[in-house]
Formats: structure tokens, C-alpha cells, sequence
């Protein structure tokens, strides 16, 4: 019996492939992690995207949950500036 992800799910929603709906549930996760850390730690938007190099206004955009225009790399430079790091497992497909 194969096991249906949240991101095959979310890929047979909205009709894009797997990989993009995987993207989707990665982002969302990562930017969640950010958001947590950026509330512990009373960050500003400002502060983050000193701390980035990204551009406040593309901070305010991520954090507030749009994914249009929002690269893993960009997600991954928020992540690193609150002092967080991403692990990612790969295992063979079911």
C-alpha cells in the first residue's frame, strides 16, 4: 500500500506535479520555522532582513504567507539569519 504524502495530496489539489507540491509543503514548513524563531527571539522585519540581505519588503511578503516569487534560496537565508538550519531526508520512493 503506498502511502499518499501531504504533498501528493496538495499536488493532485491543485493540479501541478508532485515535485511543486513538494516545494510548496517545504517552503511552508521552513518559512513556519522562521516565524516561530523570529517571534522567540522579538525580531523585527527590519532586523531580519538586515540580517538576511533580503529586502524588508520580501521579509513582510514571506513571513506573511505568500509563496509567489518565494525561492527555497530566499527561505534558506531567513533560516540561517534567525540561526536555524534545515535538515532534509531522501529515501527511495514506495
Amino acid at each position: 500500500m503506498k502511502r499518499t504524502t501531504s504533498a501528493d495530496r496538495l499536488a493532485a489539489q491543485l493540479g501541478i506535479s508532485k515535485s511543486r507540491g513538494l516545494e510548496a509543503v517545504l517552503k511552508v514548513q521552513l518559512i513556519t520555522a522562521v516565524s516561530r524563531e523570529v517571534d522567540r527571539q522579538r525580531l523585527t522585519h527590519a532586523e531580519l532582513a538586515r540580517r538576511s540581505g533580503l529586502p524588508r519588503s520580501a521579509v513582510t511578503g514571506i513571513l506573511s504567507g505568500s509563496l509567489q516569487k518565494v525561492t527555497i534560496d530566499r527561505v534558506l537565508r531567513l533560516l540561517d539569519a534567525v540561526g536555524l538550519e534545515a535538515e532534509i531526508k531522501v529515501r527511495r520512493a514506495a
